[in-house]
C-alpha cells in the first residue's frame, strides 16, 4: 500500500473577506471588520463626519470623530466623493440612532478609485426621477441601486430553482446553437448576419434543435440561453434579445404532460426565490405567494365565448389580441382566483409547422401558452413527431420541403412523441416583482433603438 501525503490548504484571506465580510451579515459582535464598497453619501457636522458605505448587501454608517482622526484618514476624507471605491477597516458598534442599528469606527480607510464629483444620474434611492432612457445610457451606475441589484438576485434564484428541479428530475442541461443556416421559423422577425461567405440568422427560439436532440435519443433535456426577435416593438414587455429556460421531454402522452412539468418548474423556481431572497423581496416590496398545482386551463374554442361575454368578438379560428388577453385575465381573477393559467388548443392555422394538431379536430393545435397575471410567459405543447403528418403541416403552411429538410429528414428514422416549453426569464421576473418595464429586468437590454452599452 502506498500512502500519499496530502495537505489541506487554508482558504486565502482575500477569499474569506470576499465571502464573509459584507455589510449585510455583520452584527454588533463582529468585532473588527474590513468592508469593501462604494461611498454612498458623505456628511460633515464639524466635530463628526459621517460616511455611508454601500456594498451589494446593504449600507452602513462609518462614523469619524474629527479629533480622533488620523492624518491618513483626514487626507482621504478631504478629497473623497460619492461613488468612490474604498475599503474600511474598523470596529463594529451598536448605535440605535442609525437605521441599521450599527456603525463602524474606522482605524484605516483605503481609497481604491476616486469618482468624479458630479454624477450623470442619481445612484441613491432618494426621490429623484430619472427617465428610463437616460438610466439605460448610464446603466452601469444605474445598477448600483440596491433595488436594481435585488431584481437580478431574484432572477438568479429563479434560474437556480428551475435548473435544480430539472436536474433532480433526470433532465440533462444542453446548449443548442444560436447561429442558424436558415430561419428557425417562417416569417421576417429574424436577425440576419454574415457567416463567412454566406448569410445566417440568430435563432428565434432553441426549439428545433431541442427536438433534434430528442430525436438523437436524449429523452429529457433543457437549454438556458438567449433568443432574438427582430420586432419593431416599443412596448414595456418586448425585447429584441431575451433569455429562456427551454425544456423538452420525450414519451409524453399529450400536451397536458408538458403542462404538469411546467407547473412544477415554476413552483420550484418561486419556492427557491422565497427561500433565498427574503431580504430582496422585502426591499422590492413584494410578498411572494407560491402557487399550487394544477394551474387552471382555458381552451379554444370555448375561450371565444369567455371573451364574447365580456364584450369582445373574435372571429372563429383567429388568434387573441392584447385586449382579449386583458379580458381573459379579468375572467381568471374573478372566476378562477389564480395568477398562473394555461391557454390550450390554439387554432392550428396560426401555429408553426412543427406543432401537433389535434387528430380528433385538426383545426385546433396541441399548443399551450402559460400566462402569469395576464402576461404570456411561455409557449409550448406537443410537437408533431410523425413524419407523414409533419410533412403535411409543411405543405399546409405553404413552405417548401427543401427549406426545412435539414430538420424534417430525421423524422423518417423514428422519433418518440415529445413536447416542451420555453419560459421567458425576463418576463417572469417582471411579472413576479411587478416591474413596470421588462428592460429593468435585463442587465443591458437590446431593443430596436439600443445596442450600447
Amino acid at each position: 500500500m502506498v500512502l500519499i501525503a496530502t495537505k489541506v490548504w487554508p482558504e486565502p484571506p482575500f477569499l474569506i473577506d470576499r465571502h464573509k465580510m459584507n455589510i449585510g451579515n455583520i452584527t454588533p459582535s463582529s468585532g473588527t471588520v474590513t468592508l469593501n464598497g462604494w461611498v454612498h453619501d458623505l456628511r460633515d457636522l464639524g466635530g463628526v463626519k459621517f460616511l455611508l458605505l454601500r456594498d451589494s448587501t446593504g449600507i452602513i454608517q462609518v462614523t469619524i470623530v474629527t479629533k480622533n482622526m488620523s492624518p491618513e484618514i483626514s487626507e482621504i476624507i478631504k478629497h473623497l466623493t460619492p461613488e468612490s471605491v474604498i475599503s474600511v477597516n474598523g470596529s463594529v458598534q451598536a448605535n440605535e440612532k442609525v437605521k441599521s442599528g450599527l456603525e463602524v469606527i474606522p482605524a484605516t480607510i483605503t481609497l481604491h478609485s476616486l469618482a468624479k464629483p458630479e454624477l450623470p444620474i442619481s445612484v441613491t434611492e432618494k426621490a429623484i426621477t430619472t427617465g428610463l432612457a437616460k438610466r439605460l445610457d448610464w446603466r452601469c451606475l444605474d445598477l448600483r441601486k440596491l433595488k436594481h441589484q435585488a431584481i437580478f438576485r431574484v432572477q438568479s434564484a429563479l434560474l437556480e430553482g428551475m435548473s435544480t428541479y430539472l436536474l433532480n428530475d433526470g433532465f440533462c442541461q444542453v446548449f443548442t446553437p444560436c447561429i442558424l443556416g436558415v430561419a428557425s421559423e417562417s416569417g421576417s422577425e429574424v436577425f440576419p448576419l454574415i457567416y463567412f461567405d454566406r448569410e445566417a440568422f440568430l435563432r428565434q427560439d432553441p426549439q428545433l434543435h431541442r427536438q433534434l436532440t430528442i430525436a438523437g435519443g436524449m429523452p429529457k433535456l433543457f437549454d438556458i440561453g438567449p433568443a432574438w426577435r427582430a420586432e419593431l416593438s416599443h412596448t414595456n414587455k418586448h425585447l429584441c434579445e431575451h433569455r429562456v429556460c427551454a425544456v423538452e421531454s420525450a414519451f409524453i402522452n399529450d400536451e397536458f404532460d408538458t403542462m404538469s412539468l411546467e407547473e412544477q418548474v415554476i413552483i420550484a423556481a418561486l419556492t427557491n426565490v422565497k427561500k433565498k431572497c427574503a431580504k430582496d423581496l422585502e426591499l422590492l416590496g413584494v410578498e411572494l405567494t407560491i402557487p399550487t398545482a394544477p394551474f387552471p386551463v382555458l381552451s379554444f374554442p370555448e375561450i371565444y365565448e369567455i371573451v364574447r361575454k365580456r364584450g369582445k368578438k373574435i372571429e372563429y379560428g383567429d388568434d387573441l389580441d392584447s385586449e382579449a388577453d386583458k379580458l381573459i385575465w379579468e375572467y381568471v381573477q374573478q372566476e378562477l382566483k389564480s395568477e398562473f393559467y394555461f391557454i390550450n388548443r390554439f387554432p392550428s392555422r396560426i401555429k408553426p409547422f412543427y406543432v401537433m394538431r389535434n387528430d380528433a379536430d385538426p383545426q385546433w393545435a396541441r399548443s399551450v401558452d402559460l400566462n402569469f397575471k395576464g402576461l404570456e410567459l411561455s409557449s409550448g405543447g406537443q410537437r408533431e413527431h410523425r413524419f407523414p403528418q409533419l410533412m403535411e403541416n409543411v405543405k399546409r403552411k405553404g413552405m417548401k420541403e427543401t427549406e426545412v429538410q435539414w430538420f424534417t429528414q430525421f423524422f423518417e428514422y423514428g422519433v418518440p412523441p415529445h413536447g416542451g416549453f420555453a419560459i421567458g426569464i425576463e418576463r417572469l421576473t417582471m411579472s413576479l416583482l411587478a416591474i413596470e418595464n421588462v428592460r429593468d429586468c435585463v442587465l443591458f437590454p437590446r431593443d430596436p433603438e439600443r445596442l450600447v452599452p
